[in-house]
């Protein structure tokens, strides 16, 4: 059994010994001192101010305005504005399972365990056992901004990179006011409920937050294809946070941060119920003297329970009662002064998760475990010369997987199978590096290099699972996943408001986990050869006075590399992986407080399963967004989903299929107080 006051004991030693991230700095952290005066206290809340090198590699960045400005008010309609962010599904996290939040960038795929690294503040998001994004947990409102960076990496915690990093970075008063809240209904009489205070104490500060999610959902089964056991997408979603930050003197800085959450949904059918529940909490260090640390500490609780309802005789199946996991991790890193053209990193970073899942199926019962670990030792320098930047970085991950097991009983209590897995050990090395000219007028030509790691997921490994009618089944045997990439781009911004950056990349993630089709509706998730992805990510936006426009696009050419029992599948895409995806946002803002916008979406046709089988169809959707001030602290706000009313299919199993989101229009008000 889990333990999580257990794990909270850890928790003090961590926030000494674990190592932190650099790049968790966003574009808020441009005019941050690399090191302050002496006497001068100045808290910001943040990590350490960005390395010279971060314009070497692909990065894409989101502002609070455009984070709190989404059709729907959700964080991955924020993250879909960035050219390659792909979910595992078309779905939003109020009409998905839980279990299928993977996210991924640069056509690399997935199945529904995130390829990308999500971070707030600096922790990983993932689940500890299924490697999903707890999506409806992060509220856009609590951001101050995004930053994306595509490619794999081999900084802190560059374990799980193997797409990319996302990083999310909180707001602090100066974004958030005293108080802030807002309160909006849609035409389904769902609400959306948030509030948020951020004091200033002293010369640090402290933010409390809540959200509340709720409605009856729409119907993700095609009206002619409805019976009486179908049921509407039902959500009921909280989360509540506590951040506080403070000086210790006046070059060190406290930070810490708790999350609290808990998400209910229902999926098709009647009793089809899930739930995903997590309680975290984390302990930072960030010195900014002449010798610049980070440190940071962090335990994660978490559950997940989900009821399968067949789809023939729409009873219950299987009962996924219990999925206890616990993440636990620190990292550390340490900038010596080596002069002023080199910037040196140096530290280490550890993540372990374990946990174990128990369902009882038509009789009896299923219980399976174990624990990963991942320490990683990593080195990397900046070095200036003059118009030209270069980086390299190595790193070394010492990997584990232990503990594994699986056992079932049959409906008397009888232990029928009882597999106990040998564990398994290594080191892997990975290495990224880069280098960028400022050209001048304006225009910046960028190279980079990279490999990364990515260990399986628990679930991966041990938990087998059922959408009817199809079964898939685990395997404990599967070995880590390896990134090898290169890149090449230009930025182009001959003005202020005014930017344009185009990339062409090649990745081939070797011993790419995906789920194999090995039978009539029957799968085992396998390592395949590879996947192959190669193609061109293009971004820009353009400011006019007060109308503005921001666009992305991709274009991508992947292909599964299969041989043995994935022979089937060499030369076909990946499942899930849409060609081409476009995003266009036009806004207006007439004057401060203002903003109108209109964001057009595209994305391309998908096949649903390996073996390119069933078609999601490609989809084009409008959303659309208002906030017009009616006084010095209320706004009206507006919101409309798939303006269009798009048939969106997020899952096809020939005649089975889902839908995503029917239009959907959203009323209500902001209330701000102090500054």
């Amino acid at each position: 059994m889990v333990h999580f006051t257990h794990r909270l004991a850890v928790l003090p030693f961590l926030g000494l010994a674990g190592a932190t991230l650099s790049s968790t700095s966003v574009s808020a952290q441009e005019n941050q001192p690399q090191s302050q005066p002496r006497g001068e206290i100045i808290v910001t809340g943040r990590g350490l101010a960005d390395t010279p090198a971060v314009p070497a590699y692909r990065v894409s960045e989101i502002g609070r305005i455009e984070t709190t400005s989404s059709a729907s008010g959700r964080i991955e309609d924020v993250l879909s504005n960035i050219a390659g962010f792909q979910q595992f599904r078309r779905s939003d996290s109020r009409s998905s399972n839980p279990s299928a939040q993977g996210v991924t960038l640069r056509a690399i795929g997935g199945n529904a365990t995130s390829r990308a690294l999500v971070l707030l503040d600096g922790v990983p998001m993932a689940h500890p056992f299924f490697g999903y994004i707890p999506l409806s947990a992060i509220a856009p409102e609590r951001l101050s901004s995004v930053r994306v960076t595509s490619g794999g990496g081999s900084g802190a915690f560059g374990s799980g990179a193997v797409s990319g990093t996302i990083e999310l970075n909180s707001a602090g008063p100066d974004d958030l006011g005293v108080f802030s809240g807002s309160a909006l209904v849609n035409g389904r009489a769902e609400t959306e409920l948030s509030a948020i205070a951020a004091p200033r104490l002293g010369s640090g500060f402290a933010v409390a937050s809540v959200r509340w999610d709720r409605g009856k959902g729409f119907h993700t089964t095609p009206k002619g294809s409805r019976v009486p056991a179908s049921a509407r997408a039902r959500f009921d979603s909280w989360s509540t946070a506590l951040r506080a930050v403070a000086p210790l003197n006046d070059t060190v800085e406290l930070q810490f941060h708790a999350l609290v959450f808990n998400d209910d949904r229902t999926l098709r059918f009647e009793g089809a119920d899930s739930s995903s529940s997590g309680q975290d909490a984390s302990i930072r260090l960030v010195g900014r003297g002449d010798w610049q640390f980070d440190a940071l500490g962090y335990v994660q609780a978490r559950n997940f329970t989900n009821v399968v309802i067949s789809s023939n005789s729409f009873r219950q199946v299987l009962d996924q009662r219990d999925t206890p996991s616990t993440g636990i991790g620190g990292k550390f890193e340490l900038r010596p002064p080596v002069g002023d053209n080199h910037v040196l990193r140096l530290g280490a970073d550890l993540r372990i998760a374990d946990g174990k899942m128990e369902e009882a199926p038509f009789s009896g019962t299923r219980r399976a475990g174990g624990r990963t670990s991942d320490l990683g030792l990593f080195l990397e320098n900046d070095w200036a010369l003059g118009s030209v930047i270069l980086t390299a970085g190595a790193r070394a991950d010492r990997w584990r997987i232990s503990d594994g097991f699986f056992r079932q009983t049959d409906g008397n209590g009888a232990l029928t199978i009882d597999n106990r897995f040998p564990d398994r050990s290594g080191w892997t090395a990975s290495y990224r590096g880069g280098a960028v000219w400022k050209a001048g007028g304006g225009l910046s030509l960028r190279a980079a290099a990279y490999t990364g790691l990515r260990l399986p997921t628990l679930n991966e490994l041990y938990r087998p699972f059922v959408i009817f009618p199809v079964v898939t089944q685990a395997n404990e045997s599967l070995i880590n996943e390896k990134l090898e990439g290169y890149e090449a781009g230009i930025e182009y911004s001959p003005a202020k408001d005014v930017s344009l950056s185009v990339t062409a990349f090649d990745n081939r993630l070797k011993h790419a986990i995906a789920n194999v089709t090995i039978g009539t509706n029957l799968r085992q998730r396998r390592n395949v050869d590879a996947i192959h992805a190669r193609g061109l990510e293009l971004a820009g936006q353009i400011r006019l006075g007060t109308v503005s426009f921001a666009g992305s696009l991709a274009v991508n050419d992947a292909e599964v590399e299969g041989s043995g029992v994935s022979q089937a599948l060499d030369g076909l895409r990946p499942s899930q992986v849409a060609k081409l995806a476009a995003s266009g946002t036009l806004s207006w803002q007439p004057r401060d407080g203002w903003r109108i916008s209109a964001t057009l979406r595209h994305t391309g046709k998908q096949f649903e399963d390996d073996l390119e089988s069933f078609t999601l169809p490609a989809a084009t959707t409008l959303g659309a967004y208002a906030e017009i001030p009616v006084s010095a602290r209320f706004a009206l706000v507006l919101r409309a989903e798939n303006l269009f009313d798009e048939k969106i299919v997020t899952r096809s199993r020939g005649a089975a299929i889902d839908l995503g989101v029917p239009r959907t229009i959203w009323g209500g008000v902001k209330l701000r107080l102090g500054r």
